[in-house]
């Protein structure tokens, strides 16, 4: 670790030298840039400098706040300020020669100019920004046809696994959030109902890394905030897509807007038809006294399909030009259908067939949800002192049922019902012209009933799953957090409150359990302006991880009779201070955006494998169980950066490396029952283990002749260890091809994902650990194979380039607050 330090100080040492220039004597244009008509601010607003005597041109853009800061040598200059579809600002030519603000410049719409508007400048893939990155959906190809595990699955810093598990710097302990908010949209299942919002649906993704006090505390790695499209363009727009696919790939997408001078109305409906093969393949060698036992070998083959519609409904009015009320209405009704047929065959020391048996497991599923959402925002002036509150009702269903058809057939049943609320208020104040004040509460609360039953003839009623669980959690939420800018130095200093109380009942047992805890979050920022193009950022958090009603609620998956997954109802929170140090330096076509980070964890939640004796076909057979517990432990650390490189209007590159080291530390002791002599054996395992692992992707787009536009996108996730398993590295890659047809109102996308149908993920798992295993498990899985789609979108009433302005009533479109 001492050499990596080493090496990446070296490496920005060297950046930062790389990157100076010489000095000359300069002065500040500064000011801010409006909507006239609802004194809203403009984000990517052009201010243009021409100096009148070297005739250059020069200038920049607003930042989220309306507000710009251009830095150039004394002289004679004409400033015009430029916005899509609103009237340009000229001011007359004059000679500056010393600091001047242009104060508060308002701009009035001109929707005649509308359509004849064309965006030379295309936005970039992926903005860096101080506090976040953000990843913009729309530029991105390879994600067309496809869902929201896959928009996230190619966002730099983050990786999906073939089950649905988001993870951010290599740690699955990361928060989503829908528009700022946590939603209906993320489901009882996240990882299920990511899979069934599309990706067309998505506007951008925000990466936050070092969350400030305004953001909820969950989510040890950090929080990633999906913002959905909201049209804000004047007058009625909107597209149309559909794909098409193999595996069969069937989708539909509707995005609509209308906007008056009072009311601002936006939806999104989509409906998917797809399904999908997958396979996996497990070998378990059992071992007795080191030497091998027996062998079974299970080879499953999956086909996923599954069918769904969504749509996403929003009215914004503008009560006056300070304020606006939203509503918005999230629908979501899908059916699945999944049919698993599972070969396993047995075989003795000297691989002596013992038996064969088919298990075959089809399930159905439907899950509905209903979301309303309500959003006032009164601005009581352009300066940014505003009050926010935010109303929001949810319900969630899933129903599923499955039949297994085996030796000892079974048959289960789980139905889901959650009933969410969200009530948060948020305030802010500035003072004075750099400095801003913060202040807020969020309530969240979540009642959830989950009812399992599992018929078997043949179970052992000593392992039958069957369960019905009540869990319901409150968590009241106070913050608040102050900021300024010095000179080139800013900080935020902030502190919150959470007070959780959390309510199980297992209602086949009579057991219950409570936990209630009440504890301080302090969050610190810091941000130096080393020059324009250079900054440093240095944050501190402590998060933690609530585990959710999947993690506690205890039962059994049943597609094999000796490999199980389940929950632990006695799961505490994870605790963990996180430290960020960022550098951010842009020179010529160039952008570098690299960070060091260290995180502690505590009470650390793992998913571990443990071993039992169960009765498998009349036999006594060691089956492996997986469940998550409390670890005493864990440190991660490492560097990550992305980089930028604008060649050319034809050719952009651009790149992301992470490695990342962690130490874990505790122990584990539980009891196995031999069901012969009912005889408890202890065993305690040793989760000791310190490994690293490391990620990267390279994404190139070039336009070809003809004015077609290629991306190419490849990813490598490196091989990880921990205690228990080894993971083999994994390679993948994404391509796609662009046309735009119909007077560029109609594009075309070739994508097809996975090239060489190359992401398969094989792991070794050891139990009850690697030093002394009883039983070794090889697997392979591929969740699914290489994916061809094409598909087709005809905009309306909106060009390509088309910027959308962000002047709704609230002036945030992420409902996190405004980022001081």
């Amino acid at each position: 670790m001492k050499k990596i330090t080493l090496l990446l100080f070296c490496l920005l040492t060297s950046t930062y030298l790389l990157a100076q220039k010489p000095s000359n004597e300069s002065i500040s244009i500064t000011g801010k840039v409006v909507d006239a008509n609802t004194n809203q601010p403009l984000e990517y607003a052009t201010v243009v400098l021409k100096n009148t005597k070297t005739q250059t041109v020069s200038g920049g853009i607003t930042d989220q706040t309306g507000s710009f800061n251009i830095k150039n040598p004394i002289g004679t200059y004409e400033i015009s300020v430029e916005f899509i579809s609103f009237k340009t600002i000229k001011y007359p030519v004059q000679e500056i020669s010393s600091n001047k603000n242009l104060g508060t410049i308002k701009l009035y719409e001109d929707s005649s100019s509308l359509d004849e508007v064309v965006v030379i400048a295309e936005k970039s893939t992926v903005d860096i920004r101080l506090d976040k990155k953000i990843y913009n959906v729309g530029k991105d190809m390879t994600v067309k046809g496809g869902t929201a595990s896959d928009v996230l699955d190619n966002v730099p810093s983050v990786d999906v696994d073939p089950e649905g598990v988001v993870s951010l710097r290599g740690s699955e302990n990361v928060r989503i959030l829908i528009d700022g908010k946590p939603s209906a949209l993320v489901g009882l299942s996240g990882a299920d109902a990511l899979k069934q919002l599309p990706s067309d649906a998505i506007e951008r993704v925000e990466v936050i890394t070092s969350p400030s006090a305004r953001y909820d505390s969950e989510g040890t790695a950090g929080i990633l905030n999906i913002i959905l499209r909201k049209g804000k363009s004047s007058g009625l727009n909107g597209s149309v897509n559909v794909t098409v696919g193999d595996p069969k790939n069937y989708q539909g997408g509707v995005n609509l807007n209308l906007r008056t001078e009072k009311i601002n109305v936006f939806s999104n409906l989509g409906y998917s038809d797809n399904s999908g093969p997958g396979v996996y393949n497990s070998d378990v060698t059992y071992l007795s006294n080191g030497t091998i036992d027996s062998i079974r070998v299970e080879n499953r083959d999956n086909e996923r399909g599954r069918k769904g519609f969504n749509a996403n409904f929003g009215l914004e009015y503008y009560l006056n030009k300070k304020s606006s009320i939203t509503g918005t209405i999230f629908v979501r009704d899908s059916d699945g259908n999944d049919i698993s047929k599972n070969n396993i065959s047995s075989f003795d020391a000297l691989d002596n067939n013992l038996y064969n048996s088919t298990r075959i497991q089809d399930e159905r599923e439907e899950d509905q949800t209903l979301q309303f959402s309500l959003n006032y925002v009164n601005n009581f002036n352009e300066n940014g002192h505003k009050l926010t509150v935010d109303l929001q009702h949810s319900a969630s269903k899933e129903n599923e049922s499955a039949i297994i058809t085996d030796i000892n057939p079974e048959t289960n049943a789980t139905n889901e019902l959650s009933i969410d609320n969200l009530l948060q208020a948020d305030y802010v104040l500035p003072i004075g012209k750099n400095s801003q004040f913060e202040a807020g509460y969020r309530g969240s609360f979540q009642d959830l009933a989950s009812d399992y039953v599992v018929v078997a003839p043949n179970l052992d009623p000593a392992y039958n799953p069957s369960n019905n669980l009540e869990f319901n959690q409150n968590v009241n939420a106070f913050y608040t957090q102050f900021g300024s800018k010095i000179n080139k130095f800013s900080f935020l200093l902030g502190v919150r409150a959470e007070l959780t109380n959390i309510d199980i009942k297992l209602k086949n047992t009579n057991e219950n359990y409570n936990k209630n805890y009440t504890d301080f979050f302090p969050t610190v920022n810091f941000g130096y302006e080393l020059t324009d193009d250079q900054s440093f950022t240095l944050g501190y958090s402590k998060r933690l991880r609530r585990p959710h009603s999947r993690y506690l609620n205890p039962f059994e998956s049943r597609e094999s009779e000796v490999i199980f997954s389940k929950g632990n109802v006695d799961l505490d929170p994870t605790y963990t201070n996180s430290f960020d140090l960022g550098y951010l330096n842009t020179w010529g076509k160039i952008t570098l955006n690299s960070s060091i980070y260290y995180q502690h964890s505590t009470n650390n939640i793992a998913r571990v494998n443990s071993q039992d004796i169960r009765i498998v076909n009349g036999k006594e057979t060691n089956v492996l169980v997986r469940q998550p517990i409390n670890l005493s432990s864990e440190d991660r650390a490492g560097f990550e950066f992305t980089a930028n490189y604008n060649a050319s209007n034809k050719v952009r590159f651009s790149g992301s490396f992470n490695f990342y080291q962690f130490e874990t530390e505790g122990e584990y002791t539980y009891n196995v029952t031999e069901p012969s002599t009912g005889i408890l054996t202890p065993i305690t395992q040793n989760f000791n283990t310190k490994n690293n692992s490391w990620f990267t992707r390279f994404d190139a787009k070039i336009t070809l002749p003809w004015g077609v536009q290629s991306q190419t996108r490849v990813f490598y996730y490196g091989p990880k260890n921990d205690a228990q398993s080894e993971r083999e590295g994994i390679l993948s890659t994404n391509i796609a091809l662009s046309k735009d047809i119909l007077k560029d109102k109609g594009t075309l996308v070739l994508n097809v994902s996975d090239l060489f149908n190359s992401r398969k993920y094989e792991v070794t798992s050891y139990a009850p650990s690697r030093e002394n295993p009883t039983n070794i498990t090889d697997q392979i899985f591929q969740r699914r194979m290489r994916q061809v789609s094409l598909t087709f979108t005809y905009r309306f009433n909106q060009n390509k380039n088309q910027k959308e302005r962000k002047t709704g009533g609230n002036g945030n479109d992420d409902g996190g607050g405004e980022e001081f």
